[in-house]
């Protein structure tokens, strides 16, 4: 039964017509599917001056080699793009560092674009970095903003990268901040920093940028319900978008509710009594009065001391993270609390030991070495 009916007849005729003409080809062997003569030309790796120099130059592919880097899991690539970032530190924070979150269907993308564009009119550049969702199955982006933002990805003045969080936040809320430091050695004084929607990302970023803004929609239910306090409590302007046709009237309603609401709120910090704006992404109306709403918050917290304040506090802020991230992989990656870990989870797992016990005891594992 190994063969078809076809080849026993074929079989067949052949054994009993030995001078028949009729014969079968063996056919072509398996061909390899990769070309044999083919080479692949090993890429050549930079150097720390060459992409320094790179950066500071302004070259944008060195720069995104340079990224590539930060977001590695190597460590000598970590070790060498520290070195990097500490070279482009001096040449870095003359920028507007800009968060910018909102509700899903809020239109971030498209008003990033819209206002990218006004931007670099005024002779910016911009970087835009994007904190995308992963994917839990392969870890990699799903938005990918550089087909989200066609108009503004082929424009020389400006550079968008997208950082999928896959899973680690706070990995990658660092890796975002050093981001920002090359770019602004790189010579873009205006960085965007887009987030997935209304989170725990909004707290990382909001610990990164001079502002925060937050979008909002119109027409969605009860207005003042629609977004968590703690979010509008960090936002430094906000703007209502899809101010345009039939949705112009709701579109300010909703302004002067939320203008309302931010008013019952006490006095930030920064003496800056949040603004509410409307905008067309699509027509472009409103987009200068909410330039202009940024420049009035800059022009404000530079008089007032508040801008420098906020970004020395900022940078002992991510000190600490820093150490606290490093502390936590040295720990995970121990080789005697890798070979423990697994057993000390199956007594906690079946009532042998709590959970406290278990967590002292690993601790006292890996701080139990000399040379810790």
């Amino acid at each position: 039964m190994g063969f078809t009916k076809i080849d026993h007849y074929e079989k067949e005729y052949t054994d009993t017509h030995h001078d028949s003409a009729l014969s079968v080809t063996e056919g072509v062997s398996d061909q390899p599917v990769v070309n044999p003569h083919f080479v692949r030309k090993k890429k050549r790796v930079l150097t720390t001056d060459e992409y320094v120099e790179g950066i500071l130059a302004g070259n944008i592919t060195t720069l995104s080699q340079a990224i590539t880097l930060i977001e590695s899991s190597n460590p000598d690539h970590y070790a060498q793009a520290q070195e990097i970032i500490e070279r482009c530190l001096p040449h870095a924070g003359r920028s507007v560092r800009i968060g910018i979150t909102g509700v899903p269907g809020a239109g971030k993308s498209t008003f990033i674009e819209a206002i990218g564009d006004m931007v670099t009119s005024l002779r910016h550049k911009l970087a835009v970095l994007a904190i995308d969702p992963s994917s839990e199955r392969s870890g990699g982006s799903i938005l990918g903003d550089k087909t989200r933002m066609e108009r503004i990805s082929t424009n020389p003045e400006v550079f968008i990268r997208p950082s999928p969080s896959a899973g680690s936040l706070g990995g990658v809320a660092r890796k975002t901040r050093e981001t920002i430091v090359l770019c602004e050695a790189a010579g873009f004084d205006v960085v965007f920093i887009e987030t997935v929607g209304v989170g725990q990302s909004e707290t990382a970023v909001h610990s990164m940028v001079d502002l925060f803004m937050l979008l909002q929609i119109s027409g969605a239910g009860d207005e003042l319900q629609g977004i968590k306090r703690g979010i509008m409590e960090m936002a430094d302007l906000m703007v209502i978008t899809k101010a345009d046709g039939e949705n112009i009237h709701k579109a300010e309603l909703a302004r002067t509710q939320f203008q309302s609401a931010l008013r019952l709120f006490p006095v930030p910090e920064s003496e800056w009594r949040p603004k509410v704006y409307t905008c067309s992404s699509v027509s472009g109306m409103g987009l200068e009065e909410v330039w202009k709403g940024v420049e009035e918050f800059l022009d404000h917290t530079q008089a007032n001391g508040y801008f420098q304040h906020n970004r020395n506090r900022q940078n002992k802020y991510w000190m600490y993270e820093t150490i606290n991230e490093t502390l936590k992989n040295s720990f995970y990656q121990d080789p005697r609390v890798e070979r423990a870990i697994a057993e000390y989870e199956r007594q906690v797992l079946d009532d042998r030991l709590s959970s406290f016990v278990a967590a002292k005891r690993l601790l006292d594992l890996y701080f139990n070495d000399g040379s810790k």
